[in-house]
């Protein structure tokens, strides 16, 4: 690791979902981010009420205010599975994505996250995960000249449709390449409920990343299998400080944006069924995720929050976040200051 990257100052700020109970105008949220010192947001997506009413006028004034702000942006709104996730009809993503494309353009920012869903493979009756993976495929190809037109890269996010190992073989079937007009948006928990390890799927996406979800979280253990589900940062089991210093070997920076929510996701793994639609995952991989179960039962702090909860604690929980983030940021530095 270079000197510049094991000392990088790293931008610490927020995505705005976890802001979403406080019915915020994307200018609000940056004025939140603002008052809790957050070095910028990024906006995955925007709240019911504020969908659809970016104008030319809207966005110009998002831009401006992060500019005299010195705060970073990043947009969402893309979407990568060409699927309605209902009915699973099939839908033209081209115009939806060049229209996130070009209101990022507009603010400035140059990832883009894409969401698409989730939880497909919970339900034997939806596609099969490689049906879903060539329609993807099929549907970005087209899309590559359009991102590159806008300066822009499609960050998909770690999420609850692939997994590392079929997010690596869907960038190989776009024929792309890390720095290029694909990437990913690493939502550090989110890897545990694909039955990931966090570090080891961090490790094999690592050239891709270029945006993130610093996310804590625990798993637990239960006759029906696991439950992951997001906490506190720093109440968690997710080590964070060897992610931050895994996304300090990049050549080019990426912002730390904390995300937060409530809930719980269950994993049935002790169904033959279910787990026969994760054939990339070995053994020694959830022995290890296992081991982070063992760690979150022994600590009664690390444990799940409702989602019908998160209204009441989210702007309390998102500050101390941020806090925390940016403690856990400057130590990584520090540490790998004086050891270079």
């Amino acid at each position: 690791m270079s000197r510049a990257a094991s000392t990088r100052a790293w931008r610490v700020g927020l995505d705005n979902y976890g802001l979403f109970p406080l019915g915020l105008s994307p200018l609000d949220t940056l004025e939140w981010a603002l008052a809790h010192r957050a070095d910028g947001v990024a906006f995955s997506g925007l709240a019911p009420e504020w969908q659809g009413r970016m104008d030319a006028s809207s966005l110009e004034a998002i831009r401006a205010f992060a500019v005299e702000h010195g705060l970073y942006l990043e947009w969402g709104g893309a979407q990568h599975i060409p699927r309605d996730m209902t009915s699973w009809a099939r839908t033209d993503l081209f115009e939806i994505n060049r229209g996130a494309a070009r209101e990022a353009a507009a603010i400035g920012a140059t990832v883009v996250r894409s969401c698409s869903g989730g939880l497909m493979r919970w339900d034997a009756a939806n596609p099969p995960t490689e049906v879903l993976l060539r329609d993807t495929a099929d549907a970005l190809r087209v899309q590559e000249t359009m991102w590159r037109d806008h300066g822009a890269v499609l960050a998909i996010e770690t999420h609850f449709e692939f997994t590392s190992f079929e997010l690596l073989r869907l960038f190989d079937m776009c024929e792309a390449e890390p720095g290029g007009w694909l990437g990913i948006c690493l939502d550090t928990m989110n890897l545990m409920t694909m039955i990931e390890h966090p570090i080891m799927a961090t490790r094999r996406l690592l050239p891709w990343v270029v945006s993130t979800h610093m996310k804590d979280g625990g798993v637990l253990s239960s006759r029906d299998g696991l439950a992951t589900f997001p906490v506190a940062l720093g109440a968690g089991v997710i080590d964070l400080a060897a992610i931050i210093r895994l996304l300090g070997a990049l050549e080019r920076p990426v912002h730390l944006s904390v995300e937060d929510h409530g809930g719980r996701f269950r994993l049935p793994i002790h169904d033959p069924a279910f787990m026969s639609r994760f054939p990339d995952l070995a053994g020694a991989e959830l022995r290890a995720l296992l081991e982070l179960a063992d760690t979150a039962q022994a600590n009664p702090g690390c444990r799940p929050l409702e989602r019908a909860e998160w209204p009441g604690v989210c702007e309390s929980r998102i500050a101390h976040d941020l806090r925390q983030l940016r403690r856990l940021a400057d130590s990584v530095s520090t540490v790998a200051e004086a050891s270079s």
